[in-house]
C-alpha cells in the first residue's frame, strides 16, 4: 500500500480531495498537525464526498511523532528544490510520499536531513508551484505505475446505449 503524508497540510479542500484519490487509489493517507482546519470540517468532508468515511487516515501530533511511528518507512519528499525529478527514481509498493503545507512546503532542515529522498515535479521557471492535491496526483500516479498500478482495477466496460 502506497502512502501519501501531508505535513501541515492549511486548505481543508486540498486535504479532502487528496483523501479522495487516496481512497481510489488504495492508499493510506497520514496528516501531520498543525493542521489549518479541523478533521471534522465541512469542507474537508464535501471535497472528499462520501469517500472521507471509508479513507484509511492517521494523524500525527508531530512530525517526530510521525518518524517514531513509522521507524521503516522509504521516504519521498516532493520540493520545488530538489535536483531530481519524480520520473528519476524507483517507488516500491509501500513507500510514503511527503508534501509540505500549501504556503512554505517541507521545511529545509527536513529536505537536507533527506536531500536523497527529494524529488520534484517539473515546471515553468516562473510558477511558484503546483496545487496540492494535483501534485499529490501526479507523483502518486507514477508511484503507482511503476509499480504496474497493483490491486487496482485495470479496464472499464463500455456499454452501448441503443438509441430509437
Amino acid at each position: 500500500m502506497m502512502n501519501v503524508v501531508l505535513l501541515e497540510p492549511e486548505i481543508p479542500q486540498n486535504t479532502g480531495n487528496i483523501g479522495r484519490t487516496c481512497c481510489a487509489t488504495g492508499t493510506k493517507l497520514h496528516l501531520i498537525e498543525p493542521m489549518g482546519f479541523r478533521i471534522n470540517e465541512k469542507s474537508l468532508k464535501r471535497a472528499g464526498m462520501d469517500y472521507w468515511e471509508n479513507l484509511d487516515v492517521t494523524i500525527y501530533d508531530s512530525y517526530n511523532d510521525f518518524l517514531e511511528q513509522n521507524p521503516n518507512a522509504k521516504m519521498w519528499y516532493a520540493t520545488t528544490k530538489a535536483p531530481k525529478r519524480y520520473t528519476d527514481v524507483e517507488f516500491g509498493t509501500d513507500d510514503f510520499i511527503m508534501f509540505g503545507k500549501e504556503s512554505a512546503g517541507i521545511p529545509e532542515e527536513i529536505l537536507v536531513d533527506n536531500k536523497e529522498g527529494c524529488i520534484r515535479i517539473p515546471m515553468n521557471p516562473d510558477i511558484r508551484s503546483l496545487n496540492l492535491a494535483n501534485s499529490v496526483s501526479i507523483v502518486l500516479y507514477e508511484a503507482l505505475r511503476q509499480n504496474d498500478f497493483a490491486g487496482m482495477q485495470m479496464e472499464g466496460e463500455l456499454h452501448r446505449l441503443k438509441w430509437m
